[in-house]
């Protein structure tokens, strides 16, 4: 009787998790589509002047990949690259100097603002000295891009004719993950469609709709926008900064783009799980607000729609009950159906689609262990740098 209750019980619990995965597969702005890619272009009669603002910290391994890239733009107007070194102990601003000069292009400054003061994250302290040097040009743009970024010659002059065209105050891609070890083809399509799902491009490009969202590895920004939302100062303390500055821009009435690149690629490498695992579990509780209810709904949220469609047919088979198998194999389907598209993105075989349950309780365990480590006094963690909780920072000013 009591295994009988159980199996029902699985059955029931199946069928609420096929009709959470229909609603998201009709409901949630069709987040599982990977055609938002850069909106209609229409060059300028003028092209604006630009100021590409790279912060960068110990970040020697990844720049010769990357700034180069940058230098080497193809574009029309006046443009400028403001490398700010923040506090690297690796020779970043003396190589990012070195092939510039080795390199030419772009007009290359390299600075540093050092050490940023309570309540700032480095990289916004970084930013903010960025643009504060872009601006002293007036330029009519902003390119925030991440040291770890290359940009195909053509990316800026895109970005800037895409934004002109569709009168976007930000124009932001997503810019496409290295995936070349097993754990990165496993974690890293993952990653960016948790990420879809949780911020669908398409609600994002729509005047009105709430849902705000950027990639802060290339982030094309009006400079007047930025002025007017006071950025970074307004988002000085964010950790996940992206999604902070996307919605100050359209708090206040900003116009945002975003989908996912083809001509905008990382060249970190993240080849260990435990490369994987710092990345995604140092800020995946400052996005739960570090708050811990919100993190038992996250945890049983993930639980009710990944874990559950695998024990259900595993424990319907074992049992018997076609009943359990039935709601949980159709929300397996559903679930591997929509993640075809990320991997084709990014060209990953097809046979790793159904083993999303397996990486989604991954992302289960980094989440729980970004909690974990944020008690332990170290939550977002990075490059030798620990954050408080913005309320906490707050509280000591006062």
């Amino acid at each position: 009787m009591g295994q009988t209750a159980r199996v029902s019980a699985i059955a029931w619990t199946a069928a609420v998790s096929l009709a959470a995965w229909l609603w998201l597969l009709l409901c949630q702005g069709f987040f599982w589509r990977t055609d938002v890619r850069l909106p209609p272009e229409r060059d300028p009669q003028a092209w604006p002047s630009v100021g590409v603002v790279v912060p960068a910290r110990d970040e020697a391994e990844v720049l010769p990949a990357s700034l180069p890239s940058l230098l080497a733009q193809d574009y029309p107007g006046r443009a400028e690259v403001f490398l700010v070194d923040d506090g690297s102990t690796d020779g970043t601003g003396e190589l990012a100097r070195e092939l510039a000069r080795l390199r030419g292009g772009l007009p290359l400054t390299v600075s540093s603002p050092g050490e940023p003061p309570p309540g700032w994250t480095g990289k916004l302290w970084a930013v903010r000295h960025g643009i504060g040097l872009a601006r002293a040009r007036d330029p009519e743009y902003l390119l925030l891009t991440d040291a770890d970024i290359a940009h195909e010659p053509d990316s800026l002059r895109r970005l800037v004719a895409a934004a002109h065209a569709g009168g976007f105050d930000v124009v932001s891609q997503m810019a496409r993950l290295r995936v070349e070890s097993l754990w990165e083809r496993l974690v890293v399509p993952a990653f960016v469609y948790f990420f879809a799902q949780l911020y669908p491009f398409r609600r994002i490009g729509r005047k009105g709709a709430r849902t705000a969202a950027a990639a802060g590895g290339c982030v094309l920004l009006r400079a007047e926008t930025a002025e007017r939302a006071r950025i970074p100062d307004a988002i000085r303390q964010a950790v996940i900064d992206d999604v902070a500055l996307a919605r100050a821009v359209k708090g206040g009435g900003g116009h945002i783009w975003l989908g996912l690149a083809e001509r905008v690629d990382s060249v970190r490498p993240y080849p260990r799980l435990h490369d994987l695992w710092r990345m995604v579990s140092r800020s995946a509780y400052a996005q739960l607000r570090h708050n811990p209810l919100v993190l038992l709904g996250t945890v049983a949220g993930l639980a009710l729609v990944y874990l559950v469609p695998p024990v259900a047919v595993l424990t319907g088979l074992a049992a018997g009950s076609t009943a359990t198998v039935v709601p949980g194999a159709l929300a397996w389907l559903v679930m591997t159906g929509t993640y075809v598209p990320m991997l084709r993105y990014y060209w990953q075989p097809l046979w790793l689609a159904p083993l999303l349950p397996f990486t989604a309780f991954l992302y289960l365990l980094m989440t729980v262990d970004s909690a974990v480590q944020h008690y332990r006094g170290r939550g977002a963690a990075w490059k030798g740098r620990t954050y408080a909780r913005p309320d906490a920072v707050a509280g000591e000013e006062g």
